[in-house]
């Protein structure tokens, strides 16, 4: 990733700089990327104890994995052109009360003992009828409210105000 700047601010305008058609539209060269798979938080414990269903509850292994892979990717020379993480994210969920996706392009979800699935619409891509846009979500102390918001709406209003009370 080149430059000093960050690269979450290359992300603008539905592009991403550095990666537009207009820049890579014609070879220019060999390039790399990296594909990282599978850091399935919890599932080391449960392994090595043979609990797989309910023995996932420490995360702490595969945590300090990944912290490790990322150091490692960010030392590299010449920079990997992007990541992509693949898999399974997590095999258990410890004091988990929400599990947040997408893929659906549209929103959606349900609950099942104590768990709230939730599918967040697309940002791109819509295949329902649900506007272009994101889900923000305010973690308390007590509770995980979250609410879906157009990009037409953050844009002109931002979040909630009611949302915003919740962070002070």
């Amino acid at each position: 990733m080149a430059g000093d700047e960050s690269v979450f601010l290359r992300a603008k305008d539905r592009k991403y700089k550095g990666l537009t058609e207009d820049e890579q539209k014609e070879w220019s060269g060999p390039f790399y990327f990296i594909q990282a798979a599978d850091p399935q938080l919890g599932l080391m414990k449960a392994w090595r104890i043979g609990d797989c269903d309910s023995g996932g509850d420490e995360w702490t292994e595969e945590v300090q994995l990944t912290k490790q892979a990322v150091q490692a990717i960010n030392k590299l020379q010449p920079r990997p052109r992007f990541l992509v993480l693949c898999g399974d994210l997590v095999h258990a969920m410890p004091g988990v009360k929400a599990v947040f996706s997408g893929h659906y392009h549209r929103n959606a979800g349900g609950c099942y003992d104590g768990l709230d699935m939730v599918v967040s619409s697309a940002v791109g891509c819509q295949l329902g009828d649900d506007a272009h846009g994101v889900r923000v979500v305010v973690v308390t102390k007590d509770d995980i409210i979250h609410r879906y918001h157009s990009l037409d709406q953050l844009t002109q209003r931002g979040m909630d105000e009611d949302l915003k009370k919740l962070l002070v």
